[in-house]
């Protein structure tokens, strides 16, 4: 397994956020996670990377504990994650934002004296072309559509080289046909750089055509896990889940 869980737990004061949750993900897998608001989906991949400190439990990446490590610290270990709204530096270009991703994973401050460096211009353009962004270059981030903002922050996140990506609604904020296309691209980039992803998602379409198993929360615990046809017939999955998006 890539990633372990056991028994994570959150409380803000009286509230229980996390509830015990142990999960596990295969090296390769495409994995969802999924669970009506508040679920406490957001929170568990909070405390998986210690953005939030876990109350109790332990996280295993790669069979090493990681439980309470830095972020910068999990972050360079290989887990990569990207926020359900975009962190760009909004006025530099989308060069830039992706320099200085590949730069800090090399351990060196941004400058503009890097620019001669032409093993960081070849790792950035890669990265760009990757995404399809490599045209956009110059652009000034902020100034990006919200889809493209959202492939700027993959591949952001990319230049880390991260074994494991972690995705927060990758597709919110964007049209159907941009979130499919999205989701094309992860599929894609996945199969070509041998990664792992994990995405909360709230659009059942792109649930169940992108994942290979499915993780349900509700009310902060883990109350099953499946393929996509084993969610979608669970009675539980549509009484709290499914049948609620219905009404």
């Amino acid at each position: 397994m890539i990633l372990r869980t056991v028994d994570l737990v959150k409380d803000f004061g009286s509230l229980r956020a996390v509830d015990l949750v142990s999960l596990e993900i295969a090296e390769g897998e495409i994995r969802a996670i999924i669970g009506p608001n508040g679920a406490g989906k957001s929170t568990l991949l909070d405390v998986i990377t210690n953005r939030t400190r876990p109350s109790s439990g332990r996280t295993y990446f790669r069979d090493k504990e990681i439980t309470n490590l830095p972020p910068f610290t999990i972050a360079s270990s290989g887990i990569g994650r990207c926020f359900q709204i975009s962190k760009l530096f909004s006025g530099l270009s989308v060069y830039e934002n992706v320099e200085i991703a590949c730069l800090s994973k090399r351990g060196k401050a941004y400058s503009v004296y890097q620019s001669r460096d032409k093993g960081l211009r070849s790792e950035v353009t890669a990265t760009l072309d990757s995404i399809g962004l490599a045209k956009m270059a110059d652009e000034i981030a902020g100034y990006l559509s919200y889809g493209d903002q959202r492939r700027l922050e993959i591949g952001i996140t990319l230049a880390m080289s991260p074994a494991l990506l972690l995705l927060d609604e990758p597709t919110a904020g964007v049209s159907r046909g941009e979130g499919h296309e999205l989701m094309r691209l992860i599929k894609s980039l996945a199969a070509e750089k041998a990664l792992t992803i994990v995405f909360i998602e709230h659009d059942m379409d792109i649930v169940f055509g992108y994942s290979d198993r499915i993780s349900v929360m509700h009310l902060g615990r883990l109350v099953m896990t499946g393929t996509p046809d084993e969610v979608r017939r669970d009675e539980l999955v549509q009484r709290i889940y499914l049948g609620e998006r219905e009404s």
